[in-house]
């Protein structure tokens, strides 16, 4: 019957492993690692100058890297931002001046047409005015014209049929008269007879 080995205390194959037997002046116990025989490393009085030496280099270089690089890209980037920003302050100051300028021109322009276009309405309302003051005074002239030319046509006519009336009514009476007494009647007796009658009207 063959011996089954224990695999907690029979090696692997592969394992390198040197048998010392008991009793050998170089068997040893070992310690695990991590235990509690030091104290802590910064603490440690034997490298307190090397830690010092390490804390001021790097103290140096991390000051000379702010002083000579960090800090003057950060005060550029702050000089070109404070710059950025007076420059856009000025320019939008610059613009609300132009606007100003600009809305009291509007307003200026905007007042000129106005009193313009007043100025204008008030010249076509005295032109029309003027003119149709000049059109009622012609048309008058031209009616008083027309009157006075109808009353002289009236008149010369009146005078003409009054004249026509005179030579009717003295044909008329005279030949009445030679109608009644047989005959005529001298044209003396008869523009007496017509003179004495009142004229009508």
């Amino acid at each position: 019957m063959a011996e089954q080995k224990n695999p907690l205390t029979t090696p692997s194959p592969n394992a390198d492993t040197t048998i010392v037997p008991a009793g050998s002046p170089h068997t040893h116990t070992e310690q695990p690692s991590g235990g509690h025989g030091g104290a802590f490393p910064p603490f440690e009085s034997h490298t307190f100058l090397s830690q010092l030496i390490w804390l001021a280099l790097a103290f140096g270089l991390l000051y000379y890297l702010m002083s000579k690089v960090a800090l003057p890209r950060i005060e550029a980037i702050l000089g070109n931002r404070a710059g950025r920003l007076s420059s856009d302050l000025t320019e939008a100051q610059r613009m609300k001046t132009e606007a100003d300028a600009a809305g009291a021109a509007y307003e200026k322009s905007l007042r000129e047409a106005q009193a313009k276009a007043q100025a204008i309405a008030q010249e076509t309302r005295n032109s029309l005015s003027a003119e149709a003051d000049a059109k009622r005074k012609t048309l008058e002239a031209e009616l008083n014209q027309r009157l006075a030319a109808s009353e002289a046509t009236l008149r010369t006519r009146t005078t003409e049929a009054m004249g026509n009336v005179r030579a009717i009514a003295g044909e008329t009476a005279s030949a009445i008269v030679e109608r009644l007494t047989g005959q005529a009647p001298d044209q003396a007796s008869l523009n007496r007879a017509l003179d004495a009658t009142p004229a009508v009207h």
